[in-house]
C-alpha cells in the first residue's frame, strides 16, 4: 500500500468509528435490538454477494433451456418467463435464437441475424410485403444453406428477411410443419421428427 491508500483507509476507519459510535451511544438502551438488526443487515449483504457470485452457476437451472434428444428426434422447449417458446438453431453454422411463432407462415430473420449467417441485407432484394401487427413491411426471400438443431438438419430451407425493425427472428409454421408432431405438455413444447 502506498501513502494515499493508507490515508484513505485511516479516513474510512475514522468515519466508521464516528458513525458506529453515534449509533451505539444513541441506542445504548436498546443494544440487543441494535445488534440483532446489524446481524440481519450483515446476512442480507452476504446473501446478495453470494447470489451475485453464484449466478453464473445457477442461472442454467433458474432459467430452463431447450433440450435436444437426437436419438428419437425430439426437441423440448420450455416456456420462458415471458410466456414464449424460444428455439436456438444453427443457421449456416451460426447460432440464432428464434421465437417460436405458430402465427407466422415462414422463418423470418431480423436483418442483424441475416447478416450474421452470411446474408447481408444490403445484398438482398426487398420486393415482398408482409402484413404484421406493426403494419406492412418489406421482405426479401432467401434460401438457408442449412438449419440444424442438435442432430436434426435441413438444407435449402426457404426463409424471409424482414426489412423493418424486429427484435427477434421468428420460427414459423413453414419450418414447424417439417416435424411429425408439435405438441404442448404443460409449459413445454415438444417437436418430434
Amino acid at each position: 500500500m502506498d501513502g494515499d491508500q493508507i490515508g484513505r483507509m485511516i479516513y474510512l476507519l475514522m468515519l466508521l468509528v464516528a458513525v458506529g459510535g453515534y449509533f451505539i451511544v444513541a441506542n445504548r438502551h436498546r443494544a440487543g435490538q441494535m445488534l440483532q438488526q446489524a446481524a440481519v443487515w450483515g446476512l442480507i449483504f452476504l446473501g446478495v454477494i453470494a447470489g451475485v457470485g453464484l449466478w453464473g452457476d445457477i442461472r442454467h437451472t433458474a432459467v430452463p433451456r431447450q433440450s435436444v434428444f437426437a436419438d428419437d428426434g425430439r426437441i423440448e422447449l420450455p416456456r420462458a418467463p415471458d410466456g414464449h417458446f424460444y428455439l436456438t438453431a444453427e443457421v449456416n453454422g451460426k447460432p440464432v435464437q428464434f421465437v417460436v411463432d405458430t402465427g407466422a407462415g415462414q422463418i423470418v430473420l431480423t436483418q442483424d441475424d441475416a447478416a450474421r449467417v452470411g446474408l447481408p441485407p444490403e445484398d438482398l432484394n426487398f420486393f415482398g410485403e408482409a402484413r404484421t401487427a406493426n403494419g406492412v413491411v418489406k421482405t426479401a426471400s432467401v434460401r438457408l444453406d442449412e438449419i440444424s438443431v442438435g442432430g436434426i438438419s435441413d438444407t435449402g430451407v426457404r426463409a424471409w428477411v424482414n426489412g423493418g425493425e424486429m427484435d427477434q427472428s421468428l420460427m414459423g409454421m413453414g419450418y414447424l410443419q417439417r416435424f411429425e408432431r408439435v405438441e404442448f405438455t404443460r409449459d413445454t413444447m415438444i417437436l418430434t421428427r
